[in-house]
């Protein structure tokens, strides 16, 4: 089964390897099925910006391409992942432009109500340290588990008390976690996966509050190499993302649940930094 995602990975990355024409901004996503991505192209076109897409199926693929000069941008993470990524590669890729945030969402085909998770129920969630954060601390606060010193924006998945917990987790690729759901009792499930999926709020038992300030970390971004944090074409790539008619495009799609963010790179930039503090300590 894993044969095709790594397939496609590798045919992304020999499509990186061909020549770049210097006029042609590069922008590596993971959804280039997504219309709303014909629309920013043809919106760029109108502001004299050439735009080509390259997509990636792996998550471990874009920032390498990125650091490596193989695309211009990407748009596939939010600021807390760049910022693991960073420490653990020593790159310096900074973020040029919000996209947007959006809601956790647990879900069960199980269950209607989070409640109904009975002891010892599992639920999986991302293998990736970046994306584990913020359902820890939502399966805390649900009272499904219990934190080693409370929950804290630095807990680990090796903090959960075992023996305490009404839950047990399991971490795996998050490509898979939603066809995880026909055996597990619950998953948090990503968005870009979950409406592939054809998950809808039918399966959904739990959601949290995308606007909570403490949530800044999770907005999602475009990336850029540090030199070119202020190339006037790529920040008004980012930018572009807001227009009404690429907007209007995104919010139709189906299943779409995001919330747009409109975060200046200064204030993207600090958190980034923020993190990176944080986590070399």
């Amino acid at each position: 089964m894993l044969l095709i995602p790594l397939l496609f990975a590798l045919l992304a990355a020999v499509s990186c390897g061909r020549e770049h024409n210097a006029d042609v901004v590069r922008i590596g996503v993971n959804d280039i099925q997504l219309p709303h991505w014909e629309v920013f192209k043809q919106k760029a076109a109108e502001q004299g910006i050439a735009v080509e897409f390259v997509n990636f199926t792996d998550y471990n693929q874009p920032n390498p391409a990125l650091a490596q000069r193989r695309i211009d941008l990407n748009k596939f993470q939010h600021v807390r992942y760049l910022a693991n990524y960073n420490v653990r590669n020593n790159d310096t890729l900074v973020p040029v432009g919000a996209t947007e945030i959006f809601p956790l969402t647990l879900y069960s085909r199980k269950h209607k109500a989070v409640g109904d998770i009975p002891q010892g129920g599992q639920i999986t969630l991302s293998n990736n340290p970046a994306n584990q954060v913020r359902p820890l601390l939502s399966l805390s606060a649900a009272g499904l588990i219990v934190l080693k010193g409370g929950a804290s924006w630095d807990s680990k998945i090796e903090d959960v008390d075992t023996a305490a917990s009404k839950v047990t987790l399991k971490a795996i690729d998050p490509t898979l976690t939603a066809q995880s759901l026909e055996s597990v009792d619950a998953a948090f499930v990503d968005d870009t996966f979950a409406r592939p999926a054809g998950l809808t709020q039918q399966e959904t038992i739990y959601t949290d509050d995308p606007e909570r300030p403490d949530l800044k970390q999770y907005i999602n971004i475009f990336a850029a190499r540090a030199a070119d944090k202020d190339n006037p074409r790529l920040l008004a790539l980012a930018q572009l993302y807001h227009h009404p008619e690429v907007a209007a495009a995104v919010r139709a799609e189906t299943g779409y649940q995001g919330t747009f963010k409109n975060n200046d790179p200064a204030d993207l930039q600090a958190t980034l930094r923020e993190l990176e503090a944080k986590f070399r300590r």
